[in-house]
């Protein structure tokens, strides 16, 4: 007899919750369920993140293998190793109930169907779900809301915590757990998208965290560098918290009914995270644009092996997201494919498996990063151009788009990857957008001096030993060529002291990582907002710019969105913070002059 569930929230910050927090700080939320939660399970308080973001953390759950190295978000390859499939191909009934949008989208319609059977549940983000053609006049509001009219009509189609997706998706998965609750051989996924933004919780939830804001409602935070007040990061971070305490109850209401069916002598329980959401720490908002920190990718992870219970013990062995696959099959007899990376972690921790002495996480075409659980190696590109970067797959879809024609007009037939099946894939050329790791340069961090990384190191013998390491699991997951070509590391011999970047990437790091002032403090904040093409188009202002940051006009290929201001680079570290302080004093000297032109 074996079963288990699977709670997966997103964006859950394991820093903000009680069981990780210090024990002398007050807890950041309001928490008492995950406090429980612990009590009965064992904490992993060194669990990774691996490829980031939504779906291609999805595709580790599934496949237990890293697959950023190789492909951008995109579906299920048909070589790819579906660990629901494989229960559902050996008579384990596996069923999804989930409120998250991106498995509805082209980038993630092939997940859900790997499952016995599956129920969703409308409304989170900008879920194309009610159809208002006026929805009239949206509420006072800033941030990425306001500029979202889909999510303003989805939240009015949910006024209360009865009619909340998150709500109705753990209704239909305690639904699923009282119908079966003496059946035998089943998995359910029960997938949350909270606390993913917009941080939309109800008011009882909000009232728990007063601040005494009283500006435009904020809780939706742009991915880019904070430059609000410090008001408005303190709101946005109150309307996570309320978030976080609505996904607490909910998951109280998981372990209520495990205690009042006493599941815990015969059912797995796994409670996890795809990845973490900056809250102005490090001075960014969200995800994706920054390098990848440890608020990012140290996550919370709860095991119950009822094999093997271990109420209440922490461990600090190296677990990963592509470990979560394999322990799963193992709890229910089924050995791992020979492609699946990851390792059963009930027989690590039985001692039957010997843990993973490393960790690879990144996004594609980003920082290719790892740790070892005290050291944190993050590989920025080489050179700004970011190449060669590559997409290798047989399912040509991006999140919520196909390829374009022009996309495949060039594709090429590669070789067979080890874990293809012997199956060719498409070698796309991908685009490298501004910024992008280049920007923030290659980066070194001593997590037991430095848990918080405020102090990059500079240490050629440790850049070496990790350069190693980072090396040495690429070549494991069978990583392209053109991704160590990309990094500036031998494909097939060992990095040495000339394939170092650390030292030679230093001040560009330290610049790009300045925090940003509050924009309402600058000057000339209007031309500063105008779309970079505008400022292009005036022979005074361009030459203010050429003066500051003469890259932005000579982007030898590189993709600025025309309509991309100034804030909106420097948002996204393109442009530091010292160039925009020099490029703002010296457009407010012209901003009497451009207002007498117009």
């Amino acid at each position: 007899m074996a079963r288990a569930i699977i709670l997966m929230f997103d964006s859950l910050n394991q820093h903000l919750l009680p069981p990780y927090a210090p024990r002398d700080a007050a807890p950041v939320v309001q928490a008492p369920n995950f406090e429980r939660l612990a009590a009965r399970t064992t904490t992993y308080d060194q669990f990774r993140a691996g490829s980031m973001p939504c779906m291609p953390a999805r595709r580790e759950l599934h496949t237990g293998r890293y697959n950023f190295l190789h492909r951008s978000w995109g579906p299920l390859e048909p070589f790819d190793d579906s660990m629901p499939q494989l229960l559902r191909d050996a008579g384990v009934h596996t069923h999804l109930a989930s409120d998250h949008p991106h498995y509805w989208e082209d980038g993630g319609a092939t997940y859900h169907t790997r499952f016995s059977t599956w129920e969703f549940f409308r409304g989170q983000e900008n879920d194309p779900w009610k159809g208002v053609v006026n929805p009239g006049p949206p509420p006072a509001l800033r941030g990425r809301a306001a500029d979202s009219p889909q999510n303003l009509v989805n939240r009015a189609y949910q006024p209360t915590e009865e009619t909340h997706s998150q709500t109705l998706t753990v209704d239909a998965g305690l639904h699923f757990l009282e119908t079966n609750a003496d059946a035998d051989d089943w998995l359910l996924q029960l997938e949350l998208f909270d606390p993913h933004e917009p941080f939309f919780a109800p008011e009882h939830y909000r009232k728990l965290y007063p601040d005494g804001y009283d500006g435009h409602a904020f809780d939706w935070p742009p991915y880019a560098k904070t430059s609000e007040t410090a008001e408005e990061i303190a709101q946005a971070r109150n309307a996570y918290a309320a978030l976080m305490s609505m996904c607490d109850h909910s998951l109280g209401r998981v372990l209520d009914l495990m205690d009042a069916h006493d599941m815990w002598w015969d059912t797995m329980l796994i409670v996890n995270t795809d990845h973490g959401f900056l809250l102005g720490e490090h001075g960014w908002w969200a995800k994706c644009v920054q390098p990848w920190y440890e608020e990012l990718v140290h996550l919370p992870m709860f095991l119950h092996d009822p094999g093997d219970p271990r109420p209440g013990i922490r461990t600090d062995v190296l677990a990963r997201t592509i470990d979560l696959a394999p322990t799963v099959l193992g709890h229910f007899g089924l050995r791992q494919p020979a492609d699946m990376q990851g390792r059963d972690l009930a027989a690590v921790a039985r001692g039957d498996a010997d843990p993973a002495e490393g960790a690879l996480f990144g996004i594609h075409g980003g920082h290719v990063n790892v740790t070892d659980g005290r050291y944190v190696y993050m590989r920025a590109a080489a050179h700004r151009s970011n190449e060669p970067l590559e997409e290798h797959t047989l399912m040509p879809t991006h999140m919520t788009s196909r390829f374009s024609v022009a996309e495949l007009a060039d594709w090429q037939q590669a070789e067979p990857f080890t874990f293809t099946k012997g199956l060719s894939t498409m070698r796309i050329n991908a685009l490298s957008g501004w910024g992008g790791s280049w920007t923030h340069g290659t980066l070194l961090f001593d997590l037991h001096d430095d848990p918080e990384q405020q102090r990059p190191l500079t240490d050629d013998t440790l850049e070496l030993r990790m350069a190693s390491l980072l090396c040495r699991l690429m070549r494991e997951t069978d990583a392209p060529r053109s991704q160590y070509e990309r990094l500036g590391l031998p494909h097939d011999t060992e990095p040495t002291a000339e394939h170092l970047l650390v030292r030679a990437q230093a001040a560009r790091a330290a610049a790009t990582a300045e925090p940003l002032p509050e924009l309402h403090r600058l000057p000339a904040g209007d031309l500063l907002g105008r779309p970079l093409a505008d400022l292009m188009a005036e022979p005074t202002l361009r030459a203010v710019v050429e003066r500051h940051a003469s890259e932005l006009t000579r982007t030898e290929g590189l993709v600025v969105p025309r309509a991309a201001s100034l804030l909106d680079l420097a948002g996204s570290g393109g442009v530091p913070a010292a160039i925009l302080h020099a490029l703002a004093a010296d457009l407010a000297d012209l901003a009497p002059q451009t207002e007498q032109t117009k």
